[in-house]
């Protein structure tokens, strides 16, 4: 069965809207995320970030963080400093370039992390096991080429 213009644009309509939906629950999961910690969503965020890019062991450096999150170096700064005074992330040198700052979770970090998203990651677990790996990396790719699509000049691991 072809597929006509209109049906292609309802189709990236009604998805767009599902991923719309989508991003507004993720924002205010952040958000009662960020009440747990006492801390303000931004800072929530960027704790999510370091977090994930370190299970990834992909440690972020403030600077791609900033990349991440859109803050400016002086921001940045600021967040950093309240993340590590509120006792949740540590700043550190293990690049062999001594000025490369990297950023860590503390495990009091982890440990409200874990408890706060354990019970959201089981319930999206069993949602996904539901579907064949085959078709979620379909879903992945999708997913990474329309992301693509409306960042045409960033390169393709870019956010």
């Amino acid at each position: 069965m072809e597929q006509t213009s209109g049906d292609v644009m309802m189709r990236r309509q009604r998805l767009a809207a599902e991923l719309i939906n989508y991003g507004a629950s993720f924002t205010e999961l952040g958000r009662r995320f960020a009440d747990t910690l006492g801390v303000h969503s931004t800072d929530a965020f960027a704790l999510m970030e370091i977090a994930a890019a370190e299970q990834a062991d992909e440690p972020l450096s403030p600077a791609l963080l900033s990349k991440r999150i859109t803050l400016t170096s002086g921001a940045m700064t600021t967040l950093l400093n309240r993340l590590e005074q509120a006792g949740y992330i540590t700043r550190s040198r293990e690049h062999t370039d001594r000025r490369v700052v990297t950023l860590r979770c503390s495990e009091d970090a982890r440990h409200l992390a874990d408890e706060f998203f354990r019970p959201i990651n089981a319930e999206q677990d069993a949602i996904l096991a539901e579907y064949e790996p085959a078709r979620l990396a379909e879903f992945e790719r999708l997913l990474g080429r329309l992301r693509t699509a409306m960042n045409p000049g960033q390169p393709k691991g870019a956010p």
